[in-house]
């Protein structure tokens, strides 16, 4: 079909091009700030309009509406509310170093409120956005048309104040987003200057005058070199801290005052979350919170309790609260049409320049309008002196028109000079207005000269922009309000701080139930309810301390940590939970040992034996827990086979010169050698053999015992023996040990496990069965056996189980 309008294109390439069209519109138009006024579009349009309609400092406000819709009717073909948005923050002295625009009624506040309907508001231009605009008449920046094109509006405006760094900017465009933190203006004029007569100066000398942002909520900022590299390259991240200080209250208490916050942090957010940090217990110490803010300033109370850690308190405050955040600079602007992440050196280079350009402009403007006056005051001083003829000349003219043209013909004079003299007014026809004009002429003459020189030299024009940028300085300036620190101090929160000390009930059971209970539920509840199943039973019950440590060992080389103030809080009647609910652990791996620490500074050393014949030694602080320790366990031994368990685990806080190690194996060996032979090893090591075993044996236990003591075995058909330790001879580690049962031939006796203790050990022994059972057997009710006897049955495997460990009865809890 000819002559049809149809193109065929594919979506790739439409997509493409419109996205791209979209993309520099809001890029360009919309988000991000120009690097030499730092104004995005509509922040340039609010001025613009604003000072067009004369709505400046020097006059009274107007309703907010009013200027909105001038704004979105002549410039800015956008929704009322972004306007009106972009004015209020305009306006809001905790967002801005130097606001540009003064509001009456409520703008907003830190606490997240929102502003007033702009129909209840009056705003009006703030005296330093008249710097903005200055000049703006004396065709210093350019002009275009608007979106109907009735109207020119600025693509820059003069500014004459360095607002990019000063105010600072924030927006999100697409591929692109901008973060840059307000400044203090003294420091920033000052680093012009410098800037100004040291054209090729260094970010270091730079960083003498503009040492760190200012924000307009104060605070202190730690990190330098977070901000040179910021500086350097327009990426960067700081610490920035509430100002606080700790003040003494009667009654021993103690309070926290925070008078300054961070920037853009919503103060009312902050208040309720260190309070919901009070309710929920997350930190120790805190007995309330205040906002006691008012029109004298801001400040936030937190009293805290009568002897409370006011640093522990404070540090955790600011590690997980808004009183301390990071700031991320990303310094994004456009430059040249293009946006570009820019350091501090470019910013400061690309205003000095557009301040040039502007000076330039405006005196090329001043120099014209100054020429064009002193021309025709040379017209009418002429007409003055032959007033005479020129009176005789415009008589005898028919017209205006013709009185022009006679006296260009007659007397020279241009036609703008003809045209001064037939509008003069008759009461300027006076002696005394030959001295005004020659004096206009003086003064005309020396401005020209002036306006020359400031253009054709650049010492002038420098010295010229050097003295704007002081009178804004003095006029403006303000001391620093940021306060600024090197370093960023570390934080080290006192586990106090957090949980508070109590004494608990912990309880650990061999099918991997865990569980903390009061003091006081224990003793209403008694031990036997525990909330175990019948065939579950505890392998650790003892009262510990919420601030203690918990390690857990698996039988597959597994440790497991858990402070007790992590452990789920149960009821004593109550199960409690199941490890596996947050630590994934294998089928057939099970809790073999759980110890408690009072701190995680021990001193002392873990020996590890393994059923394949492997023993090792290894320091407390090998096993001191990671950063994933809530999800993750980690290795305290690395076995030798996929079939290898671990028997024991035994710590040693304090070693003695009589100690030795006793392994017994399933056969019926034991071997006893000194616990020096056992080497110190990592925590993901093997160790080194222990005892040297047949094929089809293995180690059952391992005890570290003294030369006086006494062993209780139980052998697999329910036989229990006692017998001297001093029977087991001590030889050398990975030897084959000695028999100490008699070996029979039919249905012969296995050690199922065996226990060391003192001599005068007059309690009782628990036997436990694999059904479970438990059966309680007195030492005073066995005497001590030869080292080949087989001992005395005490239970029936048949109808009790098979027995799988003894341990000592253990005493009522001492509460």
């Amino acid at each position: 079909m000819s002559g049809t309008k149809i193109e065929e294109l594919t979506l790739e390439d439409v997509m493409g091009d419109r996205f791209g069209r979209y993309s520099k519109s809001i890029i360009q138009e919309r988000a991000l700030p120009d690097i030499r006024d730092g104004l995005k579009p509509v922040q340039r349009r609010i001025l613009f309009a604003m000072n067009k309609d004369g709505n400046t400092y020097d006059k009274g406000f107007r309703k907010a509406a009013k200027s909105v819709g001038n704004i979105m009717g002549n410039f800015h073909p956008h929704g009322d509310s972004s306007i009106y948005e972009a004015q209020v923050r305009l306006s809001q002295d905790w967002k801005l170093r130097a606001p540009l625009v003064e509001m009456h009624g409520n703008n907003g506040s830190m606490d997240g409120d929102p502003p007033a309907a702009m129909r209840y508001t009056e705003a009006r231009l703030s005296k330093i956005s008249g710097l903005m605009l200055q000049d703006i008449e004396k065709d210093t920046v350019e002009m275009v048309l608007n979106f109907d094109d009735t109207e020119n509006e600025p693509t820059v405006l003069p500014s004459r104040i360095p607002n990019l760094l000063v105010n600072g900017s924030t927006g999100i465009s697409a591929g692109y987003a901008t973060d840059i933190p307000p400044h203090n203006l003294g420091e920033v004029v000052d680093g012009l200057i410098y800037m100004l007569n040291h054209p090729n100066v260094t970010l270091d000398k730079i960083m003498e005058f503009i040492p760190a942002p200012d924000f307009p909520t104060g605070g202190i900022i730690q990190g330098i070199d977070g901000v040179k590299k910021a500086y350097e390259n327009g990426r960067g991240k700081i610490v920035v801290r509430s100002k606080t200080n700790i003040v003494e209250l009667k009654g021993g208490k103690s309070q926290i005052n925070v008078t300054e916050i961070p920037y853009e942090v919503n103060k009312a957010q902050l208040v309720k979350r260190i309070d919901e940090m009070r309710i929920n217990k997350k930190v120790e110490g805190i007995a309330e919170v205040r906002d006691e803010s008012d029109r004298n300033g801001l400040s936030i109370a937190i009293e805290l309790k009568r002897e409370a850690n006011q640093e522990g308190v404070l540090n955790f405050l600011f590690k997980n609260t808004d009183l301390q955040v990071n700031y991320n600079f990303n310094m994004v602007a456009i430059d040249n049409m293009t946006p570009k992440r820019v350091g501090i050196l470019r910013m400061l280079s690309a205003y000095l320049e557009f301040r040039k350009e502007v000076i330039i402009k405006r005196t090329k403007f001043d120099l014209n309008k100054a020429q064009n006056r002193m021309h025709i005051v040379e017209g009418l001083i002429k007409a003055l002196s032959i007033l005479d003829q020129i009176i005789t000349t415009i008589r005898a003219s028919n017209n205006r028109k013709d009185a022009k043209q006679n006296l260009i013909d007659q007397f020279q004079f241009t036609e703008a000079q003809a045209e001064a003299i037939v509008t003069l007014q008759l009461y300027r026809l006076s002696n005394t207005d030959v001295t005004e004009l020659e004096d206009e002429q003086a003064k005309l003459q020396a401005s020209i000269v002036k306006f020359k020189l400031i253009i054709g030299d650049e010492k002038e024009l420098f010295k010229v922009l050097k003295q704007e940028l002081l009178e804004v300085k003095k006029e403006f300036g303000t001391p620093r309000l940021s306060e600024v620190q090197s370093e960023v101090s570390e934080l080290k929160i006192d586990t106090k701080v957090l949980v508070p000390d109590e004494d608990v009930i912990v309880m650990v059971s061999k099918d991997g139930y865990i569980k903390r209970s009061s003091v006081r539920s224990f003793t209403a509840t008694g031990e036997e309810e525990n909330g175990l199943k019948t065939d579950d039973y505890p392998i650790l019950l003892e009262k510990s301390n919420t601030l203690s440590h918990l390690f857990l060992f698996t039988n597959k080389g597994h440790l497991i940590y858990r402070p007790v103030y992590e452990i789920s809080d149960a009821k004593w009647k109550d199960t409690g939970e199941h490890i596996s609910q947050s630590i994934g652990l294998d089928n057939d791996e099970n809790i073999i040992e759980a110890m408690t620490f009072k701190t995680l500074d021990e001193s002392g050393q873990f020996i590890v034996a393994t059923d394949d014949g492997y023993i090792k030694q290894t320091m407390f602080k090998d096993y001191l827990p990671g950063r994933t320790y809530k999800n993750h366990p980690s290795v305290y031994i690395k076995l030798k086979s996929e079939d290898a368990r671990v028997t024991s685990i035994i710590y040693r806080s304090v070693s003695t010169d009589n100690e030795t190690v006793l392994l017994m194996s399933y056969n019926g060996l034991a071997l006893r050698f000194d616990v020096t032979e056992v080497p110190v090893n990592g925590a993901r090591t093997s160790g080194v053999k222990s005892m040297g075993l047949k094929d089809d044996d293995q180690v059952v236990n391992m005890q570290i015992v003294k030369d006086n003591d006494n062993v209780a075995i139980i052998t697999t058909r329910g036989a229990f023996k006692a017998m001297k330790l001093e029977e087991i001879p001590v030889t050398s580690r990975a030897r084959k040990g000695v028999l100490i049962l008699r070996e029979l031939k039919s249905s012969p006796h296995r050690v199922a496990d065996f226990i060391a203790y003192e001599p005068d050990f007059k309690g009782a022994f628990d036997i436990i069965t694999n059904r479970p059972t438990v059966q309680e057997v007195l030492s005073e009710e066995h005497g001590l056996g030869s080292r080949y006897s087989n001992g005395s049955f005490i239970l029936d495997v048949e109808t009790q189980g098979i027995p799988v460990t003894i341990r000592q009865k253990s005493l009522e809890l001492v509460l």
